[in-house]
């Protein structure tokens, strides 16, 4: 039998099952690079404007290091530093979800061993996966293709920019295809295919922010560096894309030469053995919740505080940047001046903070029902444990996260901006208090994915991911698209005190730390009721 046959029918189920999960990753990078094109059209009308925010933002390391080189002082081109390598970011992270959830993960749940015993070749899941995640790039380069002109921007751009962030995430089809036959589960499939991700995003970073002499280099080291030196807008270098392209083709040649070789439901690297007997702290489901989370939540930090570390660095030189904007400069002048603009920026920082925090919690929640439904769930029931401890132990490490999360953040964008201004102890402890004020806020939607793990298992995954996902919309883009006030309110963040430098009230957080027990009690009191799987 051909080792492809299938695959056609295996391709139209996978974007079947990724219906709703393709479009919205799709239209929130469209969404982001065509709100960044607008506002930067809006803000900087003026040539003049455009030249001077270019100046100062090409000119900090710390911006550098965030967005990229800036090549240029049109409209595209700023669009291009501010969210270009963010769009591709965001795109290789949903190449990776895509092409791992249709080989890895369902080899894992057993999903392709009962498609196997139909007519069925042994590459058909590994190319439906691939397929899979191309058509999604593909639909991104339409979507952005007919988005970005509309903003003012020139079509000859905007193809470039659409088809050097495609080519960016097919980069990662590959690289997510082998990573898909070396590791053992879908878990360390991802692990392997993000740490290939940071390192880019490292490496280009190191290069972008390099002064004279530096090793610039690097960023031509990174697939995702490819995207900027493209120059969309800049005079476009249409070769850079063919490096995307043929890294796309040598990985998913060496993934199939690898899925031809490996044993089903086997990783081609060793998994590392266990202890003979558990350790005298794994004495219950609440150190079992701790034991399977410290690895994610160290790496969670550590992404944490390196960002947050070099955006607080980048808020020395903000109020300049902005003030280039004849518009905001007006408007910061009247709340404050630039003190004002670099509260803003921070409080701005501490928002992501809390996004970031609530999104690492919602994960650990939604662990209950992939715990559920891959027989995890039971062994750990069978034993004196009840599901209230075992649901109440992951809703403490959730919590626990999100505070480490947010206390991480702050210490790392005080002492990015204090150790610029000489203030480091001092911008600390402040920024510190700032992020853990959003804690309430960031609790919620870990609290949504609770309620809906009790009452609604069946959909507790997509309806969690959704609810953060709206709540993201509203939060980074609900302004921009001129959202009416009763839809802002929908996301708790728009509730808590925009710290530093705006008023506190005590009785939001309060309201929202309420709702957020609320909702876990309920899920909680769900869980115990209903039938498990």
């Amino acid at each position: 039998m051909n080792g492809f046959a299938g695959t056609a029918v295996i391709t139209r189920l996978a974007l079947r099952r990724d219906r709703i999960m393709l479009p919205a990753w799709v239209y929130l990078i469209t969404a982001g690079l065509a709100s960044t094109a607008y506002t930067f059209r809006k803000l900087y009308p003026t040539a003049a404007a455009r030249a001077a925010f270019a100046v100062t933002g090409g000119g900090n390391p710390a911006l550098r290091f965030l967005y990229g080189r800036l090549y240029g002082s049109s409209t595209g081109a700023l669009t291009v530093w501010r969210y270009g390598i963010w769009a591709a970011l965001f795109g290789a992270l949903m190449t990776i979800f895509i092409v791992i959830r249709h080989t890895r993960a369902d080899e894992e749940a057993g999903r392709q061993e009962l498609m196997g015993s139909a007519v069925v070749g042994r590459q058909a899941a590994l190319s439906a996966g691939l397929l899979a995640a191309a058509t999604a790039n593909l639909a991104l380069i339409v979507l952005l293709c007919l988005a970005l002109p509309l903003t003012g921007l020139p079509a000859a751009g905007s193809v470039a920019l659409a088809l050097a962030i495609a080519a960016s995430g097919l980069a990662f089809t590959g690289i997510a295809g082998v990573a898909a036959q070396l590791a053992s589960g879908a878990r360390g499939a991802r692990g392997l295919a993000f740490g290939v991700l940071g390192a880019a995003f490292v490496l280009r970073a190191i290069g972008d922010s390099a002064g004279p002499g530096g090793p610039a280099w690097l960023s031509w080291a990174s697939p995702l560096g490819w995207v900027e030196l493209t120059r969309p807008f800049g005079g476009p270098r249409w070769w850079v894309l063919a490096l995307s392209l043929g890294l796309a083709a040598a990985g998913a040649l060496v993934a199939y030469a690898l899925a031809a070789r490996r044993d089903y439901g086997a990783g081609l690297l060793p998994d590392r053995p266990g202890p003979a007997t558990a350790s005298r702290w794994l004495r219950g489901p609440a150190t079992l919740a701790w034991r399977l989370q410290r690895g994610a939540l160290a790496g969670w930090a550590g992404g944490v505080a390196c960002v947050f570390a070099v955006s607080g660095a980048a808020a020395k030189g903000i109020g300049s940047l902005l003030g280039s904007s004849a518009q905001l400069r007006d408007e910061f002048t009247r709340l404050g001046g630039e003190t004002a603009i670099t509260s803003a920026y921070l409080a701005a920082l501490m928002l992501l903070a809390g996004l970031a925090a609530a999104g690492y919690a919602t994960s650990v929640l939604v662990g209950l029902r992939a715990a559920e439904t891959g027989g995890l769930a039971e062994p750990l029931l069978a034993t004196a444990a009840g599901r209230l401890r075992w649901g109440l132990s992951q809703l403490a490490v959730a919590g626990a996260g999100a505070a480490v999360l947010l206390a991480t953040a702050g210490l790392a964008a005080g002492l990015g901006y204090g150790l610029r201004t000489g203030a480091a102890g001092p911008q600390a402890a402040r920024l510190l208090g700032a992020a853990l004020a959003q804690l309430p806020a960031a609790l919620l939607p870990p609290a949504v994915a609770m309620a809906l793990v009790g009452v609604w298992p069946g959909g507790a995954v997509a309806g969690a991911w959704t609810a953060l996902g709206a709540v993201a919309v509203i939060d980074l883009f609900g302004q921009a698209l001129g959202l009416s006030h009763w839809l802002l309110d929908v996301s708790p963040f728009t509730h808590t005190p925009r710290l530093p430098g705006g008023p506190v009230s005590a009785a939001p957080l309060l309201w929202l730390s309420l709702a957020a027990v609320a909702l876990g009690v309920f899920g909680l009191a769900a869980l115990r009721r209903r039938d498990l799987g």
